[in-house]
């Protein structure tokens, strides 16, 4: 049988298999290019599953009769991010050639734990690591890594953080009064994440209200000197440039100089927001980035790479190398005093995947110049739709998008015509419509967004994360929203 098996792997390695996988895609592309279709599936998850409740198969099928399979079973119901009409969460629609990168990037399987097992990934990870760390504003003594994404990034950062706090701490754990962790209040989950993950305790992490869906700078000194007052140490404060629910970016110029005069390390998380920096007209919020110690970058949000590819950078690179100080000498051979090139040392993965490479491929293929200008192509969107929104009466928009993120809310007719104060059972009645507009207006497929609560009220929330939605896409969201939200009404 084995004999079998290997014709079987050698023909699956010929360019007409190839080119049938390579077929999948561009239909995939070619479909999804016009806006016609569901945008996600009306299928429920009971539903999908008794389409793949099968025995495990004991022999093998021909290739073609899986794509085929693929392309009827599993595409045709999955999230169509490529589709205009997608405005949800923050998951790209990837760059074409960051795509068909990925499977020269499987086929060569290097593993980014040590140079000599990816030799040339390995300096051009070290090389793109040196241009964002510029781009960011650190010194020639940055270093990072790539990683799965934010959460990896953050959690990375601040373990970082946690060893430069606590020196002692890979011996002898966080002790009974570990130091705290000072945030802002839209922070993303993955910073209190860290904050259990790492021992030091929930209630060791300090969030820090907001204004306008920004940090206090004015309240967060307020808890530092509190802390300080209590003879309280602080392991880090965690800025946050581009928020998840808003897109908002803190004020890092005046935290920074806040973090800087006490002492203080500063992380930011510009997982989605960083990518401003490619931004011709960026927020001027990121010029405070040159002061964090540490920063958290997914490319595979702002600048369009297909899942995964995160990247956490620190202004000192031994601050990476300390926070996995560890010995495995079956694997890294360098002396203390050298320079470590190999990125293993510096990161939770052993089996790293080359990701850099399909960076390295849309860095080439678009410059520096063409990711700013898609950057601000998809802020503009949202620009797009704040503006639709303000020449209509039956949306109220939250916020001014300050990157591609816009929250906003339905009005019902009462609400819109100002005929009546509104009561607590009016105000309920507009939240429970909008909580039902998103999913009766996904389920039925003509577009797809996502939700948030701010202020204790829920919301509708877009991200506009395809280059090919437009103005006329925004026009028909807003369309599609009020007929879904007078259908709801009439009952």
């Amino acid at each position: 049988m084995i004999d079998d098996i290997l014709a079987e792997l050698e023909a699956d390695a010929s360019l007409d298999v190839g080119e049938q996988f390579a077929a999948v895609t561009a239909r995939y592309f070619e479909s999804t290019r016009v806006g016609a279709g569901q945008v996600s599936t009306p299928r429920s998850p009971e539903e999908l599953a008794r389409r793949f409740d099968e025995r495990f198969p004991e022999n093998g099928r021909p290739v073609r009769d899986i794509i085929a399979r693929l392309e009827r079973d599993v595409m045709a119901d999955a999230n169509k991010y490529y589709h205009p009409m997608y405005m949800g969460h923050q998951t790209s629609a990837p760059l074409p050639v960051s795509v068909w990168m990925e499977s020269v990037i499987g086929a060569m399987n290097q593993s980014l734990a040590v140079w000599e097992m990816s030799p040339t990934a390995t300096v051009i990870e070290h090389q793109i690591v040196k241009w964002l760390s510029t781009l960011a504003g650190y010194p020639t003594s940055a270093g990072g890594t790539m990683t799965s994404g934010g959460t990896e990034a953050n959690f990375t950062a601040m373990l970082a953080a946690r060893n430069a706090a606590i020196p002692d701490v890979w011996e002898n754990g966080v002790g009974d009064d570990p130091p705290y962790v000072v945030y802002g209040e839209h922070a993303h989950y993955a910073v209190t994440r860290a904050i259990g993950q790492l021992g030091i305790g929930r209630k060791h992490g300090i969030p820090v209200p907001s204004g306008n869906f920004r940090m206090d700078v004015g309240k967060l000194v307020s808890i530092l000197d509190t802390l300080r007052e209590q003879g309280k140490s602080v392991m880090a404060v965690v800025a946050t440039a581009g928020t998840t629910a808003t897109g908002s970016f803190d004020d890092l110029e005046s935290i920074g100089e806040i973090c800087a005069e006490r002492g203080h390390w500063l992380h930011v998380d510009g997982a989605h927001g960083a990518s401003a920096l490619f931004s011709s007209n960026p927020p001027s919020a990121v010029n405070g980035l040159r002061h964090s110690r540490s920063l958290a970058w997914d490319p595979h949000k702002m600048m369009l790479l297909p899942l995964a590819a995160g990247m956490v950078l620190t202004r000192d690179e031994r601050d990476l190398d300390f926070a996995f100080a560890q010995q495995a000498p079956y694997l890294f051979h360098a002396e203390k005093t050298e320079r470590v090139i190999d990125q293993g040392v510096r990161s939770f993965q052993c089996s790293r995947r080359a990701d850099v490479l399909k960076l390295w491929f849309v860095i080439q293929r678009f410059g520096s110049r063409g990711i700013g200008a898609l950057y601000d192509h998809l802020c503009n969107t949202a620009r797009l739709l704040f503006e639709a929104i303000e020449e209509r009466d039956d949306f109220e928009t939250l916020h001014e998008p300050e990157s591609n993120i816009l929250c906003f809310r339905y009005l019902p007719a009462w609400a819109r015509s100002g005929e009546r104060d509104a009561s607590d059972a009016d105000r309920k009645h507009v939240d429970a419509l909008n909580r039902e507009l998103r999913p009766r207006y996904n389920r039925e497929g003509t577009g797809w967004i996502t939700a948030t609560v701010l202020g204790g009220r829920p919301v509708l929330r877009v991200t506009m994360m395809n280059p090919r939605t437009g103005a006329a896409h925004v026009r028909a969201l807003l369309d599609g929203l009020a007929a879904k939200a007078a259908e709801i009404e009439r009952g």
